[in-house]
């Protein structure tokens, strides 16, 4: 495997961290269509996530405890556990 610089591994692994700790608010997790996760990273690495799309932080990122994750969060986050080698929930 290719050596990955820490910057880089930092917002990986967040952004991964937040897909496997998501949660929904629809009874059926396996059919939700939106998902959240708790905000406890680093802010650069969610404000970067958010200028990215991947996330979405709200109007008021700062008095948000939980964050949205985008369609293309979502799909960027399962490339990064296959990368990785991390087994997604079943």
């Amino acid at each position: 495997m290719e050596k990955i610089q820490a910057k880089q591994a930092m917002y990986d692994l967040t952004l991964a961290l937040i897909y496997l700790t998501r949660f929904t608010e629809e009874k059926s997790f396996k059919d939700a269509k939106e998902f959240h996760a708790w905000k406890g990273y680093d802010f650069n690495v969610l404000n970067r996530l958010d200028d990215e799309e991947l996330i979405d932080q709200g109007s008021h990122p700062s008095r948000t405890k939980s964050v949205y994750i985008t369609d293309a969060g979502l799909e960027k986050a399962r490339q990064i556990l296959e990368q990785y080698g991390i087994e997604d929930w079943k």
